[in-house]
């Protein structure tokens, strides 16, 4: 199964001046979920919820996810809201985020699903990294028992990455947090496999905040007040990789894309207005010393054994927190992971 990929990518791009139902609407209207998605059928919302607590600029706010299941569920959509506990080498529980979030709630009242991936029933997928096929564990639903799919990320910088966009954000599809971090170093790959088998996937870009500097879970919260919705994953990113002014030769994964073919010429690609009313500051990555072994880590299967999986890999951690502030209370947060 692989992901419908338009002959025509439309990036709907709209100023967020007050609340985001206009925009989210007529970006769903141009970009035509509701006239290509089955009337009545199951979406999968896959937000970006990469901190034990919402914080601007690197998670979805849960304003622009409640209006996208409520405009949804007035159309009749079955709703799935989905994500996998995070966290990495420090998991945290995805259950208390939802809660926390008022995502749980935003369920409830709305007729939606809510569901955290990580124990949802698997299907391995094979991904082809060089001379190694590896087996990447995927939630059956989201492969076998959806309609569409729509990615809503926040535009950030990433110290790995580059930039972690609408195609980024489905690496929290994977549904462990151990295995992805074995997987960085065939990221590109991988991810291109993940979004590849995604059904009718479609692009919804909280651009209130985005994260400057140092992403994905720290940084400077830039305020941008535009959004995005797409009907090709590869389109949206290279949009908003304008808007953030990063030249997205820069961005590894996307130029893997380019080469397996998941492209459109960019003058091809139906934006509806132009970017440059849209542009602030320009976006960058700065790195502190201590971001350097996670990036090793993450360009080598030797070193990313190492430094998560080896028996050195605690003292290797302990030693690195001496250096750099944990980003939360692991081991509190570690407490509420289901067992």
């Amino acid at each position: 199964m692989s992901a419908t990929r338009p002959a025509h990518p439309i990036v709907s791009l709209h100023r967020l001046a007050g609340d985001y139902r206009a925009p989210v609407l007529a970006g769903l209207e141009a970009a035509g979920f509701f006239r290509d998605v089955p009337a009545g059928g199951r979406v999968f919302l896959k937000p970006n919820l990469t901190f034990p607590v919402y914080r601007p600029g690197v998670m979805t706010s849960f304003a622009c996810l409640k209006t996208v299941v409520e405009i949804l569920r007035e159309r009749g959509f079955q709703v799935i809201i989905g994500e996998a506990d995070s966290g990495g080498y420090n998991r945290f529980s995805m259950d208390e985020v939802f809660a926390k979030m008022g995502i749980t709630e935003l369920a409830r009242t709305t007729g939606a699903q809510v569901v955290n991936i990580s124990f949802a029933e698997s299907e391995m997928v094979p991904v082809r990294a060089g001379w190694r096929t590896l087996s990447v564990p995927l939630p059956k639903l989201l492969l076998r028992d959806v309609d569409a799919f729509i990615s809503l990320p926040v535009p950030k910088i990433h110290m790995n990455t580059q930039v972690s966009l609408s195609l980024k954000n489905q690496w929290g599809c994977i549904q462990e947090p151990a295995e992805r971090l074995k997987l960085h170093p065939y990221f590109a790959e991988t991810i291109f496999e993940v979004c590849s088998r995604l059904p009718r996937p479609y692009a919804v870009v909280d651009g209130r905040f985005g994260l400057n500097g140092t992403g994905p879970m720290q940084g400077k919260a830039v305020e941008l007040n535009w959004l995005i919705v797409a009907n090709d994953l590869v389109a949206s990113d290279r949009v908003c990789t304008r808007l953030l002014q990063v030249d997205e030769a820069r961005v590894p994964h996307l130029q893997y894309f380019r080469r397996r073919g998941w492209w459109t010429d960019y003058a091809a690609i139906q934006v509806s207005q132009p970017l440059e009313p849209f542009l602030q500051e320009k976006f960058f990555l700065r790195r502190a010393w201590t971001d350097y072994p996670g990036l090793l880590c993450f360009n080598s299967a030797l070193l990313a054994w190492l430094g998560y999986r080896s028996p050195l890999a605690g003292f290797a951690h302990w030693l690195l927190y001496k250096f750099r502030k944990p980003f939360y209370d692991y081991d509190a947060e570690a407490e509420k992971v289901k067992k």
